[in-house]
């Protein structure tokens, strides 16, 4: 084996400043208590963006300490370093050029604990930073960053590992608190769970415990909360995945995919509590959606969620598949320079994302950029007048315009169902599950037949989503007829609307004043039946040569 430090470069060893104009493939690998997580990813320094490319977990039970010592067991330090050399293995076989690794609360408390890292240096090549509670709540909160729109709302971010949980209170522009508490899935299942099924005994032992640990952190974030803010909970770390997808196939007969955007109530949670308590172990790794090695932690790490709900007040929590690896990433690219600020990142995740899927499908963004512009002119001049939708839709439409023809990836033929299905499983960072459902259906009725209550799965969305999708989908209609030949032919256009015959008006400045559009207006004409049918006027374009043009 090629040492690793020929093949790629460590966080220690790494002196060379990664380019500004060419991709860079980065692996971040997370030692936790339970498990070792590594992603790599590709970073676009120019759209300031990362792409994963791969994936590795290992549940190696490093929290799993000596008793009597509290040291990490030769066995488990062991199966780490066993799950660090594949991580490696295959950081080196999708071209990594830099290797960043973090290790958190079972390294950090275990007096043996350093002896460990630096095994893992001389025996993996890797150089591991031992980061603190502190900074590790620091890396979720980008991480989450990286993938959540937090809207300019308070966030209180919770992380439940095998070791600590994290809880860290956000906004969009700074974290105003973060903690480290020792109460993690394995460490509460170690010390305290001896029976199975609990006894009612431990299991009040257990949540009492939990709550009185967790009381202070959730004492010290109520006092940065400003008077009148709404708080919204954001869950991270596979104890919380877990029982998101435990929930979703159980309520709804699927996964979402992603799981992002995903939403549980105290409620659910508490009554999962209840049945996993009164369920052993060998039962509750028979539930869908449980891995055997979870079903051992899943019970305390529920409590732990449980109580961190019911002390803050909250009761709901949304589900962000984005935590500290991400974080590491995002860490790294503010260090080198890739990103210019935390505030400015934040406000570009879902414009970068679109534009980013964009790029991966080789959609023709200038065309694209056109469409999207009429798209929020039309927008914006009937707003008021034939419809009442907000910002939200409007930047649902402008990404839906964006990503409309990305179908043509696959095939020509039927290319707005294929940007359906592509745009419904991209991963469109800082949208949530129906958002995305949303953009998808409004792509795929850019043409042909309009939306229908027998085609699946928009006839199983609420009213008023189909109707959003039918009256904005009809929007992106014109827009992409407007821009029929993709040279960008209309240069604007203004609406008039004539509320008493109902009838409106468009009037097309051409950006060529010996340009006829004939093509343009072809396609008007045999696309604007949808439009006038969903909002109930007639339209009628007319052609002018823009002043621009004739000078």
């Amino acid at each position: 084996m090629v040492d690793s430090v020929d093949k790629v470069k460590t966080n220690r060893t790494e002196l060379a400043t990664p380019s500004k104009t060419e991709p860079t493939i980065l692996a971040a690998i997370d030692i936790g208590t339970n498990s070792i997580h590594m992603v790599v990813v590709q970073i676009d320094p120019i759209l300031a963006a990362f792409t994963i490319i791969a994936k590795e977990k290992d549940t190696v039970r490093l929290g799993d300490r000596d008793p009597k010592t509290g040291n990490l067991t030769p066995e488990a330090m062991q199966r780490a370093i066993a799950a660090l050399q594949r991580c490696k293995d295959l950081a080196i076989s999708k071209n990594a050029d830099h290797i960043v690794a973090v290790a958190t609360s079972a390294a950090r408390e275990a007096p043996n604990g350093l002896e460990f890292l630096q095994r893992i240096e001389s025996e993996v090549g890797i150089f591991v930073n031992l980061i603190s509670g502190y900074e590790e709540a620091r890396r979720i909160y980008l991480g989450v960053l990286s993938g959540m729109d937090f809207q300019n709302q308070p966030h209180v971010i919770i992380d439940i590992g095998g070791g600590s949980t994290e809880l860290i209170l956000a906004d969009s522009q700074e974290p105003r608190f973060l903690s480290s508490t020792k109460v993690g899935a394995v460490r509460l299942t170690r010390e305290f769970i001896t029976t199975d099924p609990i006894s009612e005994a431990e299991f009040a032992y257990l949540q009492a415990y939990v709550r009185g640990m967790l009381e202070r952190a959730t004492d010290e974030l109520r006092f940065y909360i400003k008077p009148g803010e709404q708080l919204r909970m954001v869950g991270t770390s596979g104890t919380i995945e877990t029982l998101a997808i435990i929930h979703a196939l159980e309520k709804q007969g699927e996964v979402p995919n992603p799981l992002n955007g995903y939403q549980i109530s105290r409620k659910d949670i508490r009554e999962m509590v209840k049945r996993f308590a009164a369920m052993n172990c060998e039962q509750r790794s028979a539930i869908a959606g449980m891995s055997e090695k979870r079903a051992e932690i899943i019970l305390a790490g529920a409590i732990v969620l449980q109580e961190a709900m019911s002390l803050l007040n909250l009761e709901t929590i949304v589900i962000c598949e984005r935590s500290l690896r991400e974080g590491v990433i995002v860490d790294w690219m503010l260090t080198h320079g890739l990103i210019d600020s935390r505030m400015r990142y934040q406000s570009e995740i879902r414009e970068r994302s679109v534009i980013k899927i964009a790029h991966k499908y080789q959609v023709n963004l200038e065309h694209c950029e056109r469409v999207a512009n009429f798209a929020l002119s039309l927008f914006d001049q009937l707003q008021g007048y034939l419809h009442s939708w907000g910002s939200e839709e409007r930047e649902l439409l402008w990404a839906a315009a964006i990503l409309h023809n990305c179908g043509l990836y696959i095939s020509h033929s039927a290319h707005h169902k294929h940007s359906y299905y592509l745009i419904r499983n991209a991963e469109l960072l800082g949208f949530t599950e129906i958002e995305l459902e949303l953009i998808a259906n409004i792509a795929r009725y850019h043409r042909k037949s309009k939306p229908r209550k027998k085609h699946e799965p928009y006839s199983k969305l609420p009213d008023n989503y189909r109707k959003a999708i039918k009256q904005l989908s009809a929007i992106l209609r014109i827009a992409v007829a407007l821009d029929r030949r993709q040279i960008g032919a209309i240069e604007k256009f203004e609406c008039k609307y004539d509320s008493e015959y109902k009838t409106l008006h468009l009037h097309l400045f051409t950006s060529n004043p010996d340009d006829d559009c004939a093509l343009e207006l072809w396609n008007l004409d045999y696309e604007k039946g949808v439009f006038e049918e969903e909002y109930g006027v007639r339209l009628v374009a007319t052609l002018a040569v823009s002043r621009a043009a004739v000078s």
